[in-house]
């Protein structure tokens, strides 16, 4: 199949699915107090932006994001580089934190509001939680991954351990941590999704909840579709990221 042929399918599916939806409400076969139609979306959208909504609260829930991803990535990459380079600290840490990881970080929800209340901080703690598994798993496993091979050549040329960790091992880990901060980015997205759904008084989730209570089925869509569009936007901008960055690590390892 073409590039072109490709791109026409990947664009081509998403407006047929569009149209049918808009066609299923038109005709009554989808009760619109159901689900909107694509139609009463886009107006539902024009009036947040009216009330001057859409902006600050899709501003605010990507605020939310970014916070918790940042907390939950930079640990997941200090200890994914520990874990990675120390076996004692594989000894002493791997076991427990995989423990965590395997409980489902939403069952800790009751928790987080018995600690931390019901402001911004265990909406913030989940999200990082989503955050840090994904990039400490594959830091680890990508640190222990490169070849033993440029490990001897480090011993060749006398680096010295901060020389080897910049020079050798962060370059050659660079793939498997993209793809955590990928997988990290779509975790602390759907974890900020459902931090917003309890006690939010701003973002998106709020704006939903609120339409929720007045039964406002048009501005409940339009808030999931702004959820899905912007998780794609990420989700895209991610990968370009990393299929350029990959590429260079290709070409570099060629030379």
């Amino acid at each position: 199949m073409s590039v072109r042929s490709d791109t026409i399918i990947r664009v081509g599916v998403p407006v047929v699915l569009v149209l049918a939806w808009q066609a299923a409400v038109s005709s009554g076969i989808l009760p619109d107090n159901y689900a909107s139609s694509p139609a009463g979306v886009v107006e539902a959208l024009a009036t947040l932006d009216e009330r001057n909504l859409l902006w600050p609260s899709l501003g605010t829930s990507l605020a939310r994001a970014a916070v918790g991803f940042l907390i939950g990535g930079s640990l997941g990459v200090f200890f994914g580089t520990l874990v990675g380079l120390s076996v004692r600290a594989e000894t002493v840490l791997d076991a427990t934190l995989q423990a965590f990881r395997v409980l489902p970080h939403f069952a800790l929800i009751p928790l987080l509001l018995i600690w931390f209340g019901i402001g911004e901080q265990p909406k913030i703690a989940l999200i990082a939680l989503a955050s840090f598994f994904p990039i400490y798993i594959n830091l680890y496993k990508a640190i222990r991954g490169i070849d033993p091979r440029l490990s001897e050549l480090a011993a060749i040329q006398k680096l010295d351990r901060w020389q080897t960790l910049r020079d050798i091992t962060l370059p050659g880990a660079l793939p498997g941590l993209l793809i955590g901060v990928r997988f990290a980015l779509a975790g602390a997205w759907l974890s900020l999704i459902v931090a917003e759904q309890f006690n939010a008084h701003s973002g998106i989730g709020f704006v939903t909840m609120q339409a929720r209570l007045f039964s406002q089925i048009s501005t409940i869509v339009a808030c999931l579709v702004l959820y899905a569009l912007v998780g794609i936007l990420i989700d895209v901008g991610v990968r370009l990221i990393e299929r350029r960055t990959i590429a260079w690590h290709a070409s570099e390892r060629a030379r």
